[in-house]
């Protein structure tokens, strides 16, 4: 790989000269993360090689929480310290296409680290491969690898299976890389309190009476009326909601229909809700179910409307949040920490993990230019040193020798 004297050459902050040496092994990790990616629940191969380097490193490694997820306990040789700081990075790919020409793309069709979660994982085996051969802190670390961030549930099952309660944490960090279109290299973002939405994702199944399309007074036609409830749900947020609550509907998929001279029996829409506030999102929910159910009985039709909660509120602790800007001026530079609050509907599984520690979620620019979620996104192999040195500096700041 000649290009990874390039890489390091590229770093500017001050990354750990031990870290750097790691690079060539980090971004073969990632490069074969990413060419191999697994979708939530399904991470076996990706669990296992997170698993496999661990204990290499003489790391205790635990498995079976959320499925595929992996934790893996360290403590620092130095006494006086009892805090447990928790690390988390996530596992899973997108079900989507990729489109990047990269010469280790998806080998898999319809499955891409479409959102970089292979270079999430990279850096935190890059900051636990560091702290396993140093352990120049006081106190344990927890590496929580998280499957199923993607909008099932990897946090919430894992929380479910007993990880807080068997292995508990003082405090907990997490991060996301930011490509271009949300940032600028090596710049990092953190806000306290609110800082990401939480969402629900819902499905609405109409049903009415199929017929031929020539003899529509046959039938009970879901389509006019799935036109109709589509309309109306534009106006929850613009007429429901304060316009001083943020707030979003999306209607993202449709259903119906399968040939021209046949009007469908059922047609289905589906899509998200993101609020700053739960209080307005159980308002959305329950307008939702009014106008479908409103919309449906005018129409003579039946219908099933489900609603999930998927993610919470973010809200990062006021004096985590001081903390990691406060590590990102020392690793990265003054100019290069931003702590200007700028809440994104975006939604991150690691809020309910934060439900169980006070922490902060953070974001981390590098070079790629295309946005997350696009076909074309490609991550900034220089992110890699950069972010395992901000994980291992926060573990060695926080979990000082003199801490008591």
């Amino acid at each position: 790989m000649p290009y990874i004297e390039e890489v390091i050459e590229q770093v500017e902050p001050r990354i750990i000269p031990l870290i750097a040496s790691y690079v060539p092994e980090l971004v073969a990790t990632r490069h074969d993360i990413h060419q191999h990616p697994e979708i939530g629940f399904e991470e076996k191969r990706t669990s296992a090689i997170v698993a496999e380097k661990l204990t290499s490193w003489g790391i205790e490694v635990i498995r079976g929480y959320g499925v595929t997820g992996v934790i893996g306990l360290l403590k620092g040789k130095h006494p006086g310290n009892r805090k447990t700081i928790g690390l988390r990075a996530d596992m899973d790919a997108l079900p989507m296409q990729e489109d990047t020409g990269l010469p280790y793309a998806s080998v898999y069709p319809g499955k891409f680290h479409g959102c970089g979660h292979d270079a999430h994982t990279t850096i935190l085996l890059g900051a636990a491969r560091y702290l396993a051969e140093t352990r120049e802190f006081a106190g344990t670390v927890q590496f929580i690898f998280q499957p199923a961030e993607e909008g099932l549930g990897g946090a919430r099952a894992m929380i479910a299976d007993g990880l807080f309660r068997d292995y508990p944490v003082d405090e907990i960090y997490g991060l996301h890389n930011a490509p271009a279109a949300y940032s600028k290299p090596n710049l990092l973002k953190v806000s306290a309190g609110v800082s990401m939405a939480g969402a629900d994702f819902f499905d609405i199944r109409l049903k009415g009476k199929g017929a031929h399309a020539a003899h529509p007074d046959a039938s009970f036609d879901p389509i006019p009326a799935v036109g109709a409830l589509i309309q109306a749900l534009q106006t929850i947020v613009s007429r429901n909601i304060s316009p001083s609550d943020p707030a979003v509907l999306s209607i993202t998929r449709l259903e119906a229909g399968s040939a021209y001279n046949v009007i469908p029996e059922t047609a289905v829409i589906a899509g998200t809700v993101r609020a700053f506030s739960d209080s307005v999102r159980e308002t959305i929910r329950q307008r939702i179910r009014d106008i479908a159910s409103y919309t449906a009985a005018a129409h003579n039709l039946t219908v099933e409307v489900d609603i999930r909660d998927v993610f919470s509120v973010l809200s990062n602790d006021e004096k985590a949040t001081d903390f990691i800007a406060e590590l990102g001026r020392e690793v990265l530079g003054e100019s290069r920490v931003s702590t200007v609050s700028n809440p994104t509907m975006g939604s991150e599984d690691f809020a309910d993990m934060l439900k169980h520690a006070p922490g902060a979620f953070f974001t981390l620019g590098h070079g790629g230019e295309k946005p997350v979620h696009n076909p074309g996104f490609t991550i900034d192999d220089n992110i890699l040193p950069v972010g395992a040195t901000l994980f291992a500096r926060l573990i060695e700041k926080r979990l000082a020798v003199a801490a008591g």
